[in-house]
């Protein structure tokens, strides 16, 4: 038997509060297939590099306006990606849509969450604040976190968990998004997490069958 763990990038932009999550499952023991590795930020002023140096995690961050362009920004992410010999792509906010190339060469490793029960409320522009608002728009009485795999389109990619959230009367747009990410985002992802590293090491475990 294999006894090792898959190498984990997380990426984000803002304040980090899924990676958080993230690194306290690792660190209570809920996530013991894969390990974060590396941190990697496309906002210099992200509290996330903040809360992943914390924890003693490898943080770089990488800016497009730096690099200069869309392929450079990629080209950079990708050598610090090979350096690390990075396994799967954890998204906790990054607010950065990868070419179709990227995500190919990253096919069924690269996770995302998003803040509603996909279909609904997703795709380009959905995102942030701007989700809760709608839901609470259209008037549902359920909404939730989505965790998938990342493919060309957005929150298009294959559903790997979902947790339903009650909308409570009165709810604002803020209310919303802090249950969502306590009820939700913040069990879902790790849970998610652990169960794709999984899987990943599973079928390193599993042995050649011989033609018949």
């Amino acid at each position: 038997m294999l006894n090792r763990k898959i190498r984990i990038a997380v990426f984000a932009s803002g304040g980090g509060t899924n990676l958080q999550a993230i690194l306290d499952a690792q660190e209570a023991g809920k996530i013991h297939s894969g390990e974060v590795c590396l941190v990697i930020v496309n906002r210099e002023s992200a509290y996330a590099a903040e809360r992943a140096k914390k924890a003693g995690i490898k943080t770089v961050i990488i800016t497009k306006k730096k690099t200069g362009s869309q392929e450079a920004f990629e080209a950079a992410i990708l050598k610090e990606l090979e350096k690390e010999k990075i396994e799967l792509i954890v998204l906790a906010g990054f607010m950065n849509v990868l070419s179709e190339a990227f995500i190919r060469h990253y096919e069924k490793r690269m996770l995302n969450i998003h803040p509603s029960l996909l279909p609904s409320f997703g795709g380009q522009g959905f995102y942030g604040l701007l989700v809760h608002e709608k839901a609470l728009e259209r008037g549902v009485k359920v909404t939730g976190a989505t965790v998938h795999y990342v493919n060309e389109l957005v929150d298009g990619g294959e559903i790997i968990m979902q947790k339903a959230v009650d909308v409570k009367d009165g709810d604002t747009p803020e209310e919303l998004q802090l249950r969502v990410m306590h009820e939700a985002e913040w069990i879902i992802y790790p849970e998610a997490v652990e169960k794709v590293c999984a899987e990943m090491t599973a079928k390193e475990e599993q042995p050649c069958r011989k033609k018949e």
